[in-house]
C-alpha cells in the first residue's frame, strides 16, 4: 500500500512541477493529468511501478491507443506527457534511462511557444508600482527574467552571492543543477541596484534569498508566476507565464541577430536543437514582415 501512495506522490509532484514552471492553463493540465493517467493504467496492468515502465511497456501502449482508435494528434500528445513524466524523473535521480526518448509516434504539427512583442515587453517591465517597495521588488524581477532567460524555478534560487553587479552577470542552477553565468544589461542592473537598496525592508537581510515573497518569505514559483500574472494583465498581455519571458528573451535575441549556440548557453540547454525553435520563430516573423511590407509579395507572377 506505502508503494502505491509513494507511486502516486511521483505524479502529483510532477504534475505541481509542469504547472509552477510551464505556467500551464487549468485545461492543459487537466489534459496532462488523463494522459498520465493512461500511463498509471499501462503500470497496473503489467504489474509494475509506473517509474519501472520499460520501452516495451510504452510500446505496447502506444499500438493500444491507436487500436483503440485514439487520433493520432492525441497518442502524440500522451507519448509526449510520458516523455515529460520520466524527463522529470531522472532530473530528480529517480530513474537512471529514459524508456520513451525515442519512441516513435504520428507526426503532428511543431509547437511554436508564445512570446511577447517588444512592445508588449516594454508594457509588462513598466506595470509594477514603483512608488512601493513591492513594486520595485516586482520590477527587478521582471527585469532580471528577461535580461537573462530566467526559469521561474532559478529565479526563486537566486541569492545575493549570485549577483556580480560590476560585472553584470548573473550565476544560476538549472536543470541537472548544472551551473551557468549569464550577462545582463545596464537596465537589470539599475533595478537590481535600487532593490538591493530596499530589499532589507521586505525580507530578513541576513538571509541569502534575493527575492522575498509575502511576510518576509522566500520567493516561491508559485508565488512568483501570481505576480507575473497581475502585472500581465495591468499591462494588458494575459496569458503568458514565466516561461513566456523566456521564450520572448531568446526569440527577442535571435530576432536582432544573436547566434543560436550563444543562445543554447545562456538558456543552458543541452541540445541545440531545443534552441533551434526559436530560429523557427524568427523565420515566421520576417516571412510575416516580407509578405506584408514586399512591394511585390502579394501580385501574381503574370507574364506580360
Amino acid at each position: 500500500m506505502s508503494e502505491r501512495i509513494h507511486r502516486r506522490d511521483f505524479v502529483r509532484e510532477f504534475l505541481s512541477y509542469i504547472q509552477v514552471e510551464k505556467g500551464l492553463s487549468a485545461n492543459t493540465l487537466e489534459s496532462y493529468a488523463r494522459d498520465i493517467a493512461k500511463l498509471q493504467n499501462l503500470a497496473d496492468k503489467n504489474h509494475k511501478p509506473i517509474e519501472k515502465l520499460e520501452r516495451r511497456d510504452l510500446r505496447e501502449w502506444i499500438a493500444g491507443m491507436s487500436r483503440a482508435g485514439l487520433a493520432p494528434s492525441s497518442v502524440s500528445r500522451a507519448v509526449s506527457a510520458a516523455r515529460g513524466f520520466f524527463r522529470f524523473l531522472m532530473l530528480d535521480g529517480h530513474i537512471k534511462r529514459h524508456p520513451a526518448e525515442d519512441l516513435h509516434t504520428p507526426q503532428r504539427r511543431s509547437y511554436l511557444p508564445r512570446f511577447l512583442t517588444e512592445e508588449e515587453m516594454e508594457r509588462l517591465l513598466l506595470a509594477p508600482d514603483i512608488s512601493t517597495d513591492s513594486g520595485v521588488r516586482d520590477r527587478a524581477m521582471l527585469e532580471v527574467m528577461y535580461a537573462a532567460g530566467l526559469r521561474v524555478s532559478e529565479l526563486c534560487a537566486l541569492n545575493t552571492g549570485n549577483i556580480d553587479i560590476d560585472a553584470a552577470l548573473i550565476t544560476c542552477h538549472g536543470k541537472g543543477s548544472k551551473q551557468r553565468r549569464i550577462p545582463i544589461g545596464k537596465s537589470a542592473v539599475h533595478w537590481l541596484q535600487r532593490y538591493l537598496g530596499i530589499r532589507k525592508r521586505l525580507g530578513n537581510e541576513a538571509r541569502p534569498d534575493l527575492f522575498f515573497g509575502p511576510r518576509a518569505r522566500p520567493l516561491t514559483r508559485q508565488t512568483a508566476w501570481s505576480i507575473i500574472k497581475t502585472h500581465a494583465a495591468r499591462a494588458g498581455v494575459p496569458d503568458i507565464s514565466p516561461h513566456t519571458l523566456r521564450h520572448s528573451f531568446a526569440t527577442h535575441l535571435m530576432q536582432h541577430g544573436a547566434d543560436s549556440r550563444s543562445v543554447q548557453a545562456m538558456l543552458g540547454h543541452a541540445d541545440i536543437s531545443t534552441t533551434e525553435i526559436y530560429t523557427h520563430i524568427t523565420d515566421l516573423h520576417m516571412r510575416k514582415a516580407y509578405d506584408r511590407f514586399h512591394p511585390r509579395a502579394r501580385l501574381q507572377n503574370r507574364e506580360r
